[in-house]
């Protein structure tokens, strides 16, 4: 229930921004709306173009690193899977060791996917202007926050309250 309670708020924020943001008549963003006019919280200076094209360029460079990390990590996941080794040669120790390292390797290319989708999401949010608001209460994140953690998609009060869940 209050997932769903939070997917309605999310969903009713995310209108909210949008509407607030103009778009042509294709859907896209209008300059002077998303990108050169992105949210900051009081005491905050303004996001400058610099500033902007400096956290769309480490969100870039990230995609392609990770990009690569995931093929990487994807085909040794794929010989892991290839040579299960539970011949007649292993011992219980040999396969268990076996086991570990692809469940490790699991875990590591599912998180690295994980990162990849919420890089492409973040540049895409600073494409549609909906970049720096947060998605549960629609209040400026902090430019602060965003370049320290430029994928963040909720505000310091939102993301400590989804903490203690």
């Amino acid at each position: 229930m209050h997932s769903t309670r939070r997917a309605a708020a999310r969903h009713d924020w995310t209108e909210v921004i949008m509407a607030a943001v103009k778009t042509t008549p294709s859907g896209e963003p209008q300059a002077g709306s998303g990108t050169d006019a992105l949210p900051v919280r009081p005491g905050e200076d303004p996001w400058t173009p610099e500033e902007i094209a400096e956290v769309r360029a480490e969100l870039e460079s990230d995609i392609a690193r990770i990009a690569d990390e995931l093929q990487v990590s994807e085909s040794d996941l794929e010989g892991l899977m290839l040579n299960y080794g539970g011949g007649s040669g292993d011992d219980s120790a040999d396969t268990g060791g076996k086991v570990f390292e692809r469940e490790q390797n699991l875990t590591l290319t599912q998180n690295s996917r994980t990162l990849l989708e919420q890089n492409k999401r973040a540049l895409e949010r600073i494409d549609t202007g909906a970049y720096g608001y947060c998605e549960s209460c629609g209040q400026p994140i902090g430019k602060l926050r965003l370049q320290a953690f430029p994928r963040a998609t909720l505000c310091v009060s939102c993301k400590q309250k989804q903490e203690r869940r």
